[in-house]
């Protein structure tokens, strides 16, 4: 099966060459030069939901045997257990988190990338939403615990985080982490920007009918601020929850790199170019413009 670029936006190539059943590999031309070129290649897992967490533990390895050779990979909000589940299963996930955790590192050396993985994480009153990133060797890079609930859908099931995401080293960029929702605060992503994040990695389980959160605010989110922003969302239904897909790589100019479909599952990938980072900062000044001075 062959999968289309979205018209109007970077074509890119997408080709299907993942051998896991029922799910694609789509990937997109890179989004600079290289030569003497910074680069990271950022790979998106957007999945269907897995049924336990044995189930998207396999799933986690799979998807990071396909993109193997990319930097990153990076999966959907609580992909290692479900997001649209009920409260005590959440709660037993939750207890699993730090054995799940070095699961995830086992994954990322066996196939020598990093990845930002969503999970439950113990937490009082509720479980706590959360994203962790692990580098290619293992080791934990950043934990964060999302901060914007969603309404009753999140504010019944989890409790929110106190802080932002730090800004960390990953495969040599300055990175942070936002989840789902988060991402539609436009203040969550300016002061990310702010601290330096050169890209913002958001897993998210964006549910219709939502899909302007992709097609708008994510790209939005990118260009307003002059960042890359990766949104990893998964297909399907869990739940009675229908989920959207499109998930997304945009560019500092808030065109897309990669983008995919509403209803497949696949990994889609896009090389982050440093190059075109700081040509696109020169001509979008808008931090430099701000007027602190007059907002509260």
């Amino acid at each position: 099966m062959v999968l289309q670029a979205s018209p109007n936006r970077h074509p890119g190539a997408f080709h299907d060459q993942l051998t896991v059943p029922s799910t694609d590999t789509i990937r997109a031309l890179p989004g600079g030069s290289h030569g003497r070129d910074r680069v990271v290649k950022v790979a998106i897992w957007q999945t269907l939901p897995h049924d336990g967490l044995d189930a998207a533990c396999r799933g986690l390895d799979r998807a990071a045997r396909t993109a193997r050779g990319a930097d990153v990979l990076l999966a959907p909000e609580m992909v290692l257990g479900g997001y649209a589940i009920d409260l005590e299963t959440i709660r037993s996930n939750a207890a699993q988190a730090e054995t799940l955790i070095a699961e995830m590192a086992r994954i990322a050396i066996r196939h020598d990338i990093a990845i930002v993985c969503g999970l439950a994480l113990p937490g009082e009153p509720l479980p706590r939403n959360a994203a962790i990133a692990v580098d290619r060797t293992g080791r934990e890079l950043a934990r964060y615990v999302k901060t914007h609930l969603y309404g009753p859908t999140d504010g019944g099931r989890f409790t929110a985080g106190n802080a932002l995401s730090p800004v960390f080293d990953l495969a040599g960029w300055r990175v942070a982490l936002a989840i789902c929702y988060d991402i539609e605060f436009p203040e969550l992503a300016r002061s990310l920007a702010l601290r330096g994040a050169d890209a913002i990695l958001a897993p998210t389980a964006n549910m219709r009918p939502f899909d302007s959160v992709a097609t708008r605010l994510v790209p939005a989110r990118a260009e307003e601020n002059a960042v890359y922003v990766a949104y990893a969302n998964y297909v399907g239904t869990e739940g009675g929850v229908e989920y959207g897909g499109l998930s997304c790589i945009c560019g500092p100019d808030g065109e897309d790199l990669a983008r995919g479909g509403g209803e497949t599952a696949g990994i889609l990938e896009a090389t982050l170019s440093r190059k075109d980072l700081d040509r696109i900062r020169i001509g979008l000044h808008h931090r430099a413009d701000r007027r602190s001075d007059l907002y509260t």
